[in-house]
């Protein structure tokens, strides 16, 4: 496969990112191609990197996860920021970790099972090394939230 994908790509990409447990075959029917040929380009779209994997999506409040924060951490030197990442890459509770520009260094998307939980964390992240203070924010509600990216209208056809 090219390194450039076609308009097909780009439907398989969007059937593929709503249902991840859609059948080929049905990929196949929608796309008007054949089965195998439909495999191929999915195996090639992994193999190229545009499918990272295939996830199944879990209601975090459901299996307890009622916290969800965004922690700014700032750092006493900037030879620590790979300390930091890799300490989130490690916490289970850690969904995500980015380093940033503007207050702090690093921002975490974290959810845990309560205050007390998030207390308990924020505690944990401050004895990293290299961890100067964090900042806390907590979700009090959620307008949208996804992991979707707008396939159609970001690749050039």
């Amino acid at each position: 496969m090219r390194n450039k994908i076609d308009a097909i790509d780009v439907t398989i990409l969007e059937i593929l990112q709503k249902q991840a447990r859609t059948k080929r075959n049905e990929i196949a029917e929608i796309v008007g191609l054949s089965l195998p040929s439909v495999s191929e380009r999915i195996s090639k779209l992994k193999e190229n990197g545009y499918i990272a994997g295939f996830h199944t999506h879990l209601e975090p409040r459901r299996l307890g996860l009622n916290v969800t924060a965004f922690i700014f951490v700032n750092t006493d030197l900037s030879e620590e920021a790979n300390e930091i990442s890799r300490n989130a890459r490690e916490h289970p509770f850690v969904q995500e970790c980015h380093s940033i520009t503007g207050a702090g260094s690093h921002i975490m998307k974290v959810r845990v099972r309560d205050i007390k939980h998030l207390d308990d964390f924020l505690g944990v992240v401050r004895g990293w090394p290299g961890v100067k203070n964090t900042q806390t924010n907590i979700v009090l509600s959620t307008a949208k939230e996804t992991m979707d990216v707008p396939v159609r209208e970001i690749v050039e056809l």
